[in-house]
């Protein structure tokens, strides 16, 4: 027994000396890409002549509508604000130089993807963003507490990122060339109670990328999902931005260093120590899912939200 078990514990003992120094080195390069701080213009362009970002009325999605189109690409910006889009379509054309279109639509339905696919005809999509998302609350609150907006968020939150892959995905294949970024959330990382359905969600996908992008990595598309803790938009109440809580603008631009980096990235140095390198990882579960810390959730949690946000 002692013969079989020995070799048995060797491996497994340098299987992970291996993922702890797999994780080492992605940390590293993420350090080294953050001080580089590289600008992929010539990598963005090559992908194709159009961006197609969702959600792009407002913060990340905003943010990734004017920083695509400052690296020359054109973008297409959806989202169910006219008002919003049409202003932001005006300046992004004076500012850059770069085409614009806008698409109007509620992602919270469900019959608008025969629209948009009519609408992104002919174009040469290199780039998609799903950024669309719906938090039905921002502070805490047990399951059955929650907004009753659950088709909404499933379709916002899911459907759009299936269905807007979808779309331009053929394309990008018989091109072998693409790029998607899925935004999803920290939250998504593991079960993440009182945030229930929205973290359920952003962890579709997350398994929803991952899965994709091993089957058509070999294809020339980049699929990759981004997974940040906080990022100051109107979806968060625009919370205080400090080391960890991000202004969107800030978000987008170190996000785009990591592009190349693998399937998934925080998308910013201080969210890449604070989930995967550091803090969060280190929480025992036990910790994590204690009636104890549901209550600090509850109380001392809200209570720092409710300080940090415009939401008062």
């Amino acid at each position: 027994m002692e013969e079989v078990l020995e070799p048995f514990f060797i491996f497994v003992g340098l299987l992970v000396c291996l993922v702890c120094l797999v994780k080492c080195l992605r940390f590293s390069r993420c350090v080294l890409l953050n001080f580089w701080k590289v600008r992929p213009t010539p990598f963005l362009r090559s992908m194709g002549q159009w961006a197609v970002i969702t959600g792009a009325g407002d913060g990340i999605g905003k943010a990734y509508s004017f920083e695509l189109a400052k690296h020359g690409v054109n973008v297409v910006l959806i989202s169910r604000t006219l008002e919003k889009l049409q202003a932001i379509a005006t300046e992004i054309e004076c500012t850059t130089g770069s085409s614009v279109k806008i698409i109007q639509v509620d992602f919270t339905k469900d019959g608008i993807y025969e629209y948009i696919k009519d609408k992104l005809k002919g174009l040469e999509i290199g780039i998609l963003v799903n950024n669309v998302g719906m938090l039905p609350d921002l502070f805490p609150r047990y399951f059955l507490n929650t907004p009753d907006e659950m088709q909404s968020l499933i379709h916002c939150n899911i459907t759009s990122v299936v269905k807007m892959t979808q779309l331009v995905l053929t394309q990008m294949e018989s091109r072998r060339r693409g790029l998607i970024l899925n935004i999803s959330s920290g939250i998504a990382l593991f079960p993440w109670p009182l945030y229930t359905l929205y973290s359920a969600s952003k962890a579709f996908m997350c398994m929803f990328s991952k899965a994709l992008q091993v089957e058509y990595k070999e294809k020339g598309i980049i699929i990759q999902v981004l997974t940040p803790y906080a990022v100051s938009t109107a979806m968060t109440k625009h919370l205080k931005t400090n080391l960890i809580t991000k202004t969107a603008d800030e978000f987008v631009k170190e996000s785009l260093n990591y592009i190349t980096i693998g399937d998934e990235t925080c998308g910013c140095l201080a969210h890449e120590i604070l989930l995967k390198a550091c803090f969060l990882s280190l929480i025992p579960s036990w910790v994590f899912y204690s009636t104890t810390f549901q209550r600090l959730l509850l109380t001392r949690y809200t209570d720092y939200l409710k300080q940090n946000s415009k939401a008062r």
